[in-house]
């Protein structure tokens, strides 16, 4: 079993789901840049895996938040009806491209760094775009249900490109379209919906050849006691403020992977 556990990417684990643990914010928008930057894991497979290790992650979270009824199931629906055709016309469009190729390099690479600064942006002004949702009124059924697929069928594309967004992105999202939820089943339900699209992007990627089963168990092996250890400390500690500092990486990091 040691040969299958790598404690650099195990530390790794631990600090991303340290972060996660006290932000609430995607493995993805951490794991997938550091896995490139820092261990020079080419994009396509830093992608594929950390798609599989977000969709083991998230599983466990819907477990509890289906328990607890927390999930508006008619949403998931919504967004998955779009996200899941997208992601695999997106695996699709990968494997022809070649997902190994530098071509193909360059453009997750590039998808990446604006999916990282976009969620930059999504965790500075969350506050401000949910009181402007709330002065507003609904929209009427019908085209809130059409959005909310059109929505999902982007952000499929997205995250099968970069593995980012179906968390703070999908939030923001769901934020505007349902102002009347409260944050908490706006949460547990964009959680809900991450698990499809992540599990469906990562087997596709693992299909065409991008998944690091060694690195994924080992991630795993650090990333769940990085959360559990968060979950006690988070309570003392001022959350905006490390949501600031974690914008600020996120953008940092998301030029340098933009601008190559």
């Amino acid at each position: 079993m040691n040969l299958w556990i790598d404690p650099l990417y195990s530390l790794s684990g631990l600090v991303v789901g340290f972060v996660v643990g006290l932000t609430g914010v995607g493995g993805g928008s951490l794991m997938t840049p550091l896995l490139i930057l820092a261990f020079g894991i080419h994009p396509a497979t830093a992608v594929g895996t950390d798609l599989l290790y977000a969709a083991v992650t998230k599983s466990a979270g819907s477990l509890v938040n289906g328990f607890r009824k927390a999930i508006d199931w008619a949403i998931v629906g919504r967004l998955a009806l779009g996200s899941v055709p997208a992601s695999a016309l997106t695996l699709w469009f990968l494997s022809v491209a070649g997902p190994q190729s530098a071509a193909t390099a360059h453009l997750l690479g590039t998808a990446l760094g604006v999916m990282l600064l976009i969620t930059a942006l999504s965790l500075v002004f969350r506050g401000r775009l949910s009181r402007f949702a709330g002065r507003h009124r609904e929209l009427p059924p019908l085209p809130q249900a059409i959005l909310t697929t059109l929505c999902g069928a982007i952000l499929g594309a997205l995250v099968s490109l970069s593995s980012v967004g179906a968390g703070a992105i999908g939030v923001t999202v769901l934020i505007l379209l349902y102002p009347r939820l409260t944050i908490q089943r706006i949460v547990a339900s964009d959680i809900a919906h991450a698990v499809p699209l992540t599990l469906i992007a990562g087997l596709g990627h693992w299909a065409i050849g991008d998944v690091d089963w060694r690195m994924l168990i080992s991630l795993l092996v650090g990333s769940i006691p990085g959360i559990l250890i968060a979950t006690h400390i988070a309570p003392r500690l001022d959350e905006r403020l490390i949501r600031y500092l974690l914008a600020a990486v996120l953008a940092i990091v998301g030029m340098k992977l933009f601008l190559g």
